[in-house]
């Protein structure tokens, strides 16, 4: 291809002659790259399909144009472009830098940004040399929790730096509506509206493109086939695309609850090694997550069953039942998906009772969770109370709490203190 015509074709994804359309600006992302940056190492941004990098990087060239940077210095490239199939290689990547340096002519060291950067063959030894030799600074995206792991981390060791982006979290999906939460003030004016905001968020979840369209349905399953082809079949060749779906489906029936492989491997037709196998694909896709049943033991995490969890609630909603039949586990999927955003370790606890999350910082358990969407009736209180507690005595920890639909209070049971907090309001902290 000419290097006229790669410029073209990359003219309608730059800001190098027009402004593009860069959606609602995601603050605590932009921040962290823009932090990131300072380090001039090659910053690497992962997550589910459709989470929003693309815009993300969008965001991030027009926010530094705005504060006066200059737009030639800014090369972003889309590696799922139709009109680059088949082209993409390492001397592919070259040419398209090259006809960057000729024609557009940056002004200063230039910003290259790679998304999807995996579709290229190679891609990490240009990124490497460039940033060596110092000509450039590097945001790369891709879908899969591999990308600079596995099959890349022996060449870029020590040289970059991660952030994970994921759908919208309920603050960023309240803002996505026009709702913004500033202060306490906020949260209690605005309750009835916030609340009204959450059935939506529990039923579509947090897609950014999902949040503001019409078609969230037909958006959802393009974006579940997406992930199941592309990010998981065509990227591992699997053959059997109809074992694969049942078995993303069969998780996504049972997310919030405790699975065995070899139960599920009976249940779809497929071999333990390979309901193993490509349930590891799933995770690094960042369809779904597992945790794992708390013991002091390692060989005993691993061979107890471990619960699965979603990356979001709108593909387990188009996939398998109805949200309404399933809030209960449906609000316990967003407390998990709300710990993990924010960095906490997390497993699950069952003896006698069941105690839903277990957080651990280090060498110390630092709270027990409890998720109760019907917390009126009073055997469901009981049971879920006992579970705490006797997970409290086992694991020495008296932080304790239950997240409920709508019950707000504080009570002393066998001389502790269990806080009740209702799951909007908890998002929201």
């Amino acid at each position: 291809m000419e290097n006229e015509k790669i410029i073209e074709i990359l003219n309608d994804w730059n800001f190098w002659k027009k402004d593009l359309n860069i959606g609602v600006y995601r603050k605590k992302y932009l921040e962290r790259i823009n932090k990131l940056l300072k380090t001039e190492q090659i910053i690497a941004i992962t997550g589910v399909r459709r989470s929003g990098k693309s815009t993300l990087m969008k965001q991030f060239i027009k926010k530094h144009i705005d504060s006066g940077s200059d737009r030639k210095s800014f090369l972003y490239i889309n590696f799922e472009e139709p009109k680059f199939t088949g082209l993409l290689s390492l001397e592919f990547l070259e040419q398209i830098y090259q006809a960057f340096i000729e024609i557009v002519k940056p002004g200063e060291k230039p910003v290259i940004l790679l998304d999807e950067v995996q579709n290229v063959p190679m891609w990490e030894k240009f990124v490497r040399g460039y940033s060596e030799k110092n000509e450039a600074y590097f945001i790369i995206s891709g879908s899969s929790s591999k990308l600079l792991s596995k099959e890349f981390g022996s060449l870029l060791t020590g040289r970059w730096l991660e952030i994970k982006v994921y759908p919208l979290d309920f603050r960023e999906f309240l803002e996505f509506k026009n709702l913004k939460i500033i202060d306490k003030l906020d949260i209690i004016s605005k309750k009835i509206k916030i609340k009204q905001i959450l059935r939506e968020y529990i039923e579509f979840g947090g897609f950014p493109l999902v949040s503001l369209k019409e078609e969230k349905e037909d958006i959802l399953t393009r974006i579940f086939d997406d992930i199941i082809i592309r990010d998981i079949g065509e990227r591992y060749n699997i053959r059997r695309l109809d074992k694969l779906k049942i078995l993303a489906k069969r998780y996504l029936t049972d997310f919030s609850c405790p699975i065995s492989y070899r139960n599920i491997a009976k249940a779809v037709g497929l071999s333990l090694d390979s309901v193993e196998r490509i349930s590891s694909y799933m995770q690094e896709a960042y369809l779904i997550y597992f945790i794992n049943k708390f013991s002091y033991s390692l060989k005993k995490q691993e061979i107890n069953p471990r619960k699965v969890y979603c990356i979001d609630s709108g593909l387990i909603n188009i996939v398998g039942f109805r949200f309404i039949e399933n809030l209960g586990r449906l609000y316990e999927n967003l407390v998990f998906l709300s710990l993990m955003q924010n960095g906490k370790e997390v497993y699950y606890y069952k003896e006698k009772g069941e105690c839903d999350f277990i957080v651990k910082e280090k060498q110390k358990i630092t709270q027990l969770i409890q998720v109760c969407y019907n917390i009126n009736d009073l055997d469901t209180k009981k049971r879920e109370i006992d579970s705490l507690l006797e997970a409290s005595t086992k694991l020495k920890c008296n932080n304790l709490l239950i997240i409920t639909d709508d019950l707000e209070k504080e009570e002393k049971v066998k001389r502790k203190k269990i806080k009740f907090i209702p799951l909007w309001k908890w998002l929201l902290k």
